[in-house]
C-alpha cells in the first residue's frame, strides 16, 4: 500500500494514546452447509481441512519472508521462495515477469472460468515508513499477502480434482513504487492467461479475523505538481506558496493514535467527513515547491490543479508543471464487493465483515490498474490483535506487528472465494 504523502509524521506522537482493539479472530460457522459448495465443486469444509494441515508451515514461511525484506523491484529472494513453493505444489510457474514478478497457473480438473489472485511482495523503503526508518522493512503486510496467496495456491492445488477452471496467481513486485502492476500488465499476464476477473487482500487496521469491503470506494490515486521560482526572493516565495497550497487540504494528517482511531471510524460512516477529501503535502527546496496530493472523488484532481495554478500565478516569476497524469484511484466495483461480503458472512459468520463508506486519505494502490481492466475485489484483512495499539495494524507505521492468526483466516476465506468464482 503506497503512502508517500505522509512519511514525515513524528513517530513519538503516533504511538501515543492507542485505543484497545475490537473483537478477536472470527471463526463463525453460520451458513457452513451452504458454503460447502455444490456437488462436484470445492467445498469450504475441504478447504478448512487442508488449511489445518498447512497453517503452521505458512506461519513459519511468513516469518522467514518478514526477516528478509526487499525493496520495490528488488524482490529476488522472495520471488525465489514463491517460485519454489508454487512448483512444489504442482503449479506451472513463470519467473522474471515485469521484473521480479512470479506467475503461477493452477488448472483445475473441471471446466470453468479463469480467475486471477494478486499478492504484492515488496517491503517499505525507509523514507516511506511513518516517522522515517533506517532500513527497508515489512511494515505494510506484503509478507502476509504473499504467504496468504501461497496458502491459497497450496490448498487449491491439493483440491485440484474438485476445482473448476483456472487460477492465475500474480506475485507482483514494486507495489510501493506504484510500478509493479503496470509492469506485469505490460508483460501481458492478463491477456496471455485470458483472465476474466481478479481479486486481492490487503492488511488493514481491523480486528484479526474480520474483513472490510469497500463497495464503490477503495483507495485514492495520486497527483504531483512542481512550482519553480526565479528572482532574489524566490526561496521566500516558495515557502509562502507551499503554505498556501497546504491550506487546500480538507483532511489533516493523523498526529496520534487517537486520530487514527477516529479516521477508521470515519471511513465506516455513510456520507461522513471522508466521503470527499483533499490530502496535500507541499515541500520546499530552495526556489522549488514539490506537491503530492490525493483526492476523492478522483474528478477533484482537475479543480486542485486549477487551484495550484491560481495560487502560483500571484507570484511573479513562478512556473507550474505537472509531471504526469494523476495515478488513478482504485475503485472497487460495488456488486463484486457485496458478493464477496455475502460469501464471507456465510463462510465465517455474520460479524466477519464490516463495510467502508469512504477511502483512507493517505494510502494508494496500483491494484487500481487491474480493476481498470477487469472486474474484481480488493478486501481488507483485519490484522489487529486483541488489545493491541492501532499502529500495530496500520500499514507503514514502525511498530506494525500483524496478528499471524490472520494468515489462516485469509487463506480460508480466499481459497473458498476463488474456488467459487472459477466454478460459476
Amino acid at each position: 500500500m503506497n503512502r508517500p504523502i505522509d512519511h514525515t509524521f513524528a513517530r513519538r506522537t503516533l504511538l501515543a494514546g492507542a485505543a484497545a482493539a475490537g473483537a478477536g479472530i472470527v471463526w463463525g460457522t453460520a451458513g457452513q452447509a451452504a458454503a460447502d459448495g455444490g456437488r462436484g465443486s470445492v467445498g469450504q469444509r475441504t478447504v478448512d481441512a487442508e488449511l489445518a494441515r498447512l497453517e503452521g508451515e505458512l506461519i513459519a514461511l511468513r516469518r522467514d519472508i518478514h526477516q528478509h525484506p526487499e525493496a520495490p523491484g528488488q524482490e529476488q529472494r522472495t520471488a525465489g521462495i514463491v517460485a519454489r513453493e508454487l512448483r512444489a505444489a504442482g503449479l506451472t510457474v513463470t519467473t522474471g515477469v515485469g521484473g521480479t514478478g512470479v506467475v503461477g497457473v493452477l488448472r483445475g480438473a473441471r471446466p470453468g472460468r479463469t480467475v486471477a489472485y494478486r499478492a504484492d511482495m515488496d517491503a517499505v523503503p525507509p523514507q516511506d515508513i511513518v516517522g522515517g526508518g533506517t532500513a527497508v522493512a515489512h511494515v505494510c503486510g506484503h509478507d502476509i499477502h504473499t504467504t496468504v496467496a501461497i496458502g491459497v495456491a497450496k490448498v487449491l492445488a491439493r483440491l485440484r480434482r474438485q476445482l473448476s477452471g483456472t487460477v492465475v496467481f500474480l506475485f507482483q513486485p514494486a507495489e510501493e513504487a506504484l510500478a509493479g502492476a503496470r509492469a506485469m500488465i505490460d508483460a501481458g499476464v492478463l491477456e496471455s492467461n485470458r483472465v476474466q476477473e481478479i481479486h486481492a487482500l490487503h492488511c488493514g487496521p481491523f480486528p484479526a479475523g474480520q474483513f472490510a469491503v469497500t463497495p464503490g470506494y477503495g483507495l485514492p490515486g495520486q497527483d504531483r505538481a512542481q512550482v519553480t521560482f526565479s528572482g532574489p526572493d524566490a526561496p521566500d516565495a516558495a515557502r509562502r506558496l507551499a503554505a498556501e497550497i497546504s491550506a487546500l487540504a480538507t483532511v489533516a494528517v493523523p498526529q496520534s493514535a487517537a486520530d487514527l482511531e477516529r479516521m477508521v471510524a470515519d471511513i465506516r460512516t455513510p456520507d461522513g467527513p471522508l466521503a470527499r477529501f483533499v490530502a496535500v503535502r507541499a515541500r520546499t527546496q530552495d526556489a522549488k515547491v514539490s506537491v503530492s496530493y490525493r483526492c476523492w472523488l478522483q474528478e477533484r484532481y482537475v479543480e486542485v490543479r486549477e487551484d495550484i495554478r491560481r495560487l502560483a500565478k500571484s507570484y511573479a516569476g513562478s512556473g507550474v508543471s505537472f509531471p504526469a497524469e494523476p495515478f488513478p484511484a482504485m475503485v472497487c466495483p460495488e456488486g463484486d464487493a457485496r458478493r464477496v461480503a455475502h460469501h464471507l458472512r456465510r463462510t465465517l459468520g455474520p460479524d466477519a465483515v464490516t463495510e467502508l463508506h469512504a477511502a483512507f486519505p493517505f494510502n494508494g494502490e496500483d491494484f487500481a490498474l487491474y480493476l481498470q481492466r477487469l472486474p474484481g475485489t480488493y478486501t481488507f484483512l483485519g490484522v489487529r490483535a486483541p488489545g493491541a495499539p492501532i499502529t500495530t495494524a496500520f500499514p507503514h507505521y514502525p511498530d506494525f506487528a500483524p496478528d499471524e492468526r490472520a494468515i489462516g483466516v485469509g487463506v480460508r476465506a480466499m481459497a473458498g472465494w476463488i474456488a467459487k468464482r472459477t466454478h460459476v
